[in-house]
């Protein structure tokens, strides 16, 4: 029993040792020729992708194609941006530049200005300095003149004259002043109004020293003009002692009433009284 069973597995053995072989071969030759089914389909699949049954390696180059065209397309889109980046730093560059020059035209313009205002300022001291001391010189000339072409007074005619202003000097002017309503009007001569014009009036200045001089009714008197000029009102007190000598006076019509000023005093004037 034991001899028929090692028989029967050595036999078997053998069996599938020239099976597998064969069976090996047989899938071998099949393979070669192909299945059907297997063969149709590949057939079939040919049919409907003939490009790629024909150039097996033309999807790989498609790909490549695109790529290259993609990275060509972000290479155009890098360098454009690059440009209009490049182009809006000129411009930005360009524009601050102009801020500049338009600035220093400014500043330019503002210190030309500046010095032009300055030396008009100088001018116009330098002018009105020259124009202080010509009017000066003639203000001396002109009192030169005068003093020169005094008449000379006696010592008794200077006595009088002084006697006669120093007792028509006011106390206390406030009190003393009486204006032309406040003595009801004036009643003395009343001069032509051409005439007025050309010898008296603010324009008109003259000096008491040297006229005609008289004493009437304790009033002072003195002739200018062609007329007689009596001072009504006292002279205040802070004018200077000798102002008929040195002082310009002038006389105006104000208030329905003739008045004596004082250029040296120019805010009060004395009622005066005209006469033949």
């Amino acid at each position: 029993m034991k001899l028929v069973g090692i028989i029967s597995t050595a036999t078997l053995s053998l069996l599938l040792g020239i099976a597998a072989p064969v069976y090996a071969q047989q899938e071998q030759q099949d393979e070669k020729k192909g299945h059907p089914e297997q063969q149709q389909a590949k057939h079939e699949q040919s049919k409907s992708d003939p490009q790629h049954a024909q150039n097996p390696q033309s999807e790989p180059k498609q790909q490549q194609q695109e790529r290259a065209q993609q990275q060509q397309r972000q290479d155009e889109n890098k360098q454009q941006e690059r440009a209009q980046q490049q182009q809006r730093q000129d411009e930005n560059k360009q524009q601050h530049a102009q801020q500049q020059q338009r600035q220093d035209q400014n500043k330019q313009q503002e210190r030309a200005q500046q010095q032009q205002r300055r030396d008009q300022s100088k001018h116009q001291e330098r002018a009105g300095q020259q124009q202080r001391r010509d009017q000066n010189d003639h203000q001396q000339r002109a009192e030169q003149r005068r003093d020169n072409e005094r008449p000379q007074r006696t010592q008794e005619q200077q006595r009088v004259q002084r006697s006669a202003w120093e007792q028509h000097r006011s106390q206390r002017w406030d009190s003393d002043h009486r204006t032309w309503q406040q003595r009801g009007g004036y009643n003395g001569y009343r001069i032509p109004d051409d005439r007025f014009r050309g010898y008296f009036g603010q324009e008109h200045g003259f000096r008491i020293y040297g006229l005609p001089f008289m004493v009437v009714g304790g009033y002072p008197r003195f002739q200018y003009g062609g007329y007689w000029i009596t001072a009504v009102d006292p002279w205040p007190e802070y004018w200077g002692n000798d102002w008929y000598d040195n002082d310009d006076v002038y006389v105006v019509y104000v208030d329905n009433g003739y008045y004596l000023y004082n250029h040296r005093y120019p805010n009060v004037g004395i009622a005066i009284s005209f006469s033949m």
